[in-house]
Formats: C-alpha cells, structure tokens, sequence
C-alpha cells in the first residue's frame, strides 16, 4: 500500500513506467555502470524512447508537464534513484539544465530547445559551479564580454553533471564585474560551439554512472540571441532554478533512501540466524520502522513543496531548501542503517547496498550543501518573524 499524494491518472502512468524501466533496465546495468564509470546511453535511450524527458516541459513543447512538470519530474527521478541513484541523474541533471530555459528564456529559445530536449533527443546541464563558486554562487569568475552582436565567454566550470554527454548547456556569466550577482547573465551554449570544451572527468566516490567534468570556455563566442533573460539577471535565474530543483534533489535522495529500505527489509526476512530470519529481532524491528517513517516524511514534503512550485503563491525557497536537506540527511542515514541489517555482507560490493549510501552521500551537498539550506530555512524563518511585528 502507498499513501495518496493527489497524483492524477496521468502522473501513476508516468510513474509506473520509470518503476518498470528501474526494474528492467537499471537494476540490471547498475553495477556495471558504476564499476565501469560509463555514461549509461542505453538506459538513457531507453528513458527517451519513453517519453519521460517530456515529463517536465509544457505541452506546446513537445512535453506533456501541463503545469505540473516538478511534480512529474521529482516522480521520474524517484523511481529511477530506487534503481541507480547514479544513472538516474542523466534525468534529473537535464532537468536542472533545462530549468533556465523554462524560467526565464524567450519563446523563441523555448521553441528552439525544449522539443530536442522533451523528446530525449538532446540532453542538457547546469554550468554555474566554478573552482571558487560552489555554494555561493555569486561568486562566479567566468565573464562574458560583449563584442558586437556576439558575447566572448572566457572561464571554467567544474563538476558539471552531463558534462560531455549533454549538448545543450546553461552556462552563467558575469557580464558586468562592477555590479557583483547582478551583474552575472545566463547564456545557452551547444556542444561544439568553438571555443568551448569538455575538461577533466571527475572519478567519483558514488554516482558513478553520471558524467561529471570541467567545462572550459576560451575565447568562445556566442550571439547575444543566446543570452537567456536581460544582462544581469542570471544570478535571479539561477535562484528561481534552484527554488524549483532542490525537490528533485531530495526525490533522488528520497529514491536511494527507498529502494535502500526496500532491500535491507528483504534481506532481514532472507538472513538466517541462531535459527530464525534476522528480521524476528526487535532491534532491528525498530531501526526499519524508524528508516521507513523517516522515508515517508521525506516523501510527503517533498510532494507537497513539489506540488507549491507547480502552483506558485511566491517563491517556495524555504521549503525547496527543506525538502532537499531533510530528504538528503535522511537518506544518509538510512543507507547507513541498511548496511547496518545486512552487516557485514553490506560493506562487500557483492550486495547492491553499499552503493546505495555512496550515491546518497552527494545529495547533502551538491545544489548547495545542506548547510546553506539550513541558512535558507533559518533566513526565511526570520524574515517571518519580521513581518509578523
């Protein structure tokens, strides 16, 4: 039995669908992917041929998100993080890239890249993390100068999920370095364009199956047709984009977490000891009821932030910023309680379990480490407080 999150018709197909290709595609390749370190092409195939990548961009785009597409998007990247939480992120990662564009681009860019990208045909990533701009974003050293009707960009991005496989890329610039995050733009760049190059390929702890690399930009010049929104409101772009990701973040986290717990209950009743199945004993009753009530409220945040962004009454950054850290703590700890039923077995590559908590651990920190999230919540509280008085 699952609880009712409201989902309509539409919404239980696309998830039975990313549950059925989790099952019959992921699970089988996830090990392989993980060791191998390889872009998952034919689970992504797989996905496209589905129609998924269409969950969360608007009908008249070739997508079928129907004011819905965060929802759509966080129950994609559930079903599919239960499987892989790395193979998964090709998903979710063009999701992120493909945000800016639903924000803030023209229709005119909308009509240009969001039917490739709905139909599977074109992948896409977020470039903004650069060697000294993690978590404050603002901080970006790339530059974009003006030079006729084109932009020179100049610059380096790092640990750019898709990096190398996407080809459609969001990529943030400072246009004007004396006005500090307003002064930063946000540019669509395609893979190819010259000047622009794939760097260094990180080898990860955990999600392993997703491409994570350097972006270089010399000299590369792009139209200022590509520039998506005015001069100098990126740095506002790319607040909106994490406003409406940070769920899809913790749905990944949520998904890990899940299918962790679904694999450690199993185990419990398969585990023979002293003469009886290892879930008999109270102790490790009550850790999975606490992994399984831990899993559900993550869930039921998630799916109502979720469900604010999709019908927006003002920005939702406080509980964007929740469902991303509850989610990805939760998820931590959970896997590390999975491992803990399936005890030593759990710390051996032969089971599946130990890669549950080296994909986990990512989700607390990238899109913003769990301790800016708490800075965002903690913000948001006191701004409250404020408007109270």
């Amino acid at each position: 039995m699952e609880l009712d999150f409201g989902f309509n018709e539409e919404q239980l197909m696309i998830r039975d669908l990313a549950r059925q290709i989790a099952k019959e595609k992921v699970v089988p390749a996830r090990a392989k992917y993980d060791e191998e370190q390889k872009f998952p092409w034919d689970v992504i195939n797989q996905i496209a041929a589905s129609d998924l990548f269409g969950v969360f961009i608007d009908t008249e785009y070739g997508g079928c998100a129907e004011g819905n597409g965060i929802t759509n998007m966080c129950i994609v990247t559930e079903e599919l993080s239960k499987a892989c939480g790395g193979i998964a992120l090709a998903f979710a990662g063009t999701g992120l890239g493909t945000l800016p564009i639903i924000l803030s681009a023209s229709e005119e860019q909308k009509q240009k890249y969001l039917p490739d990208i709905a139909s599977g045909k074109r992948l896409a990533a977020f470039g903004l993390t650069e060697p000294n701009a993690g978590s404050d974003a603002a901080a970006i050293r790339t530059t974009a100068v003006k030079d006729g009707d084109d932009y020179i960009i100049n610059g380096t991005k790092q640990w750019i999920t898709n990096g190398g496989d996407a080809e459609i890329y969001t990529v943030f610039a400072v246009t004007d370095k004396t006005k500090g995050a307003r002064g930063a733009s946000c540019f669509v760049v395609e893979l190819g364009t010259p000047g622009f190059s794939i760097g260094k390929k990180e080898d990860k702890f955990g999600i392993r199956a997703s491409s994570t690399t350097e972006l270089i930009f010399e000299d590369c010049r792009v139209p200022a047709t590509d520039m998506i929104g005015k001069p100098g409101t990126g740095f506002m772009t790319a607040m909106k984009t994490f406003d409406a990701s940070r769920p899809g973040v913790g749905s990944q986290a949520l998904g890990i977490a899940a299918g962790a717990l679904e694999l450690a209950v199993d185990y419990s009743r398969e585990r023979i000891q002293f003469g009886k199945p290892v879930s008999s004993n109270q102790g490790l009753q009550w850790m999975m009821a606490d992994m399984a009530m831990q899993v559900e409220a993550a869930r039921a945040l998630i799916y109502a932030t979720a469900r604010t962004i999709d019908n927006p009454k003002g920005r939702a950054t406080k509980f964007s910023a929740m469902s991303k850290c509850f989610a990805s703590d939760m998820s931590v700890q959970v896997c590390l309680d999975a491992i803990q039923i399936f005890g030593g077995y759990g710390y051996m590559k032969e089971y599946p379990i130990e890669k549950y908590l080296r994909d986990a651990k990512i989700t607390q920190i990238y899109e913003g480490t769990n301790q800016i999230q708490r800075d965002e919540i903690a913000s948001a509280l006191i701004k409250e407080s404020a408007q109270r008085k």
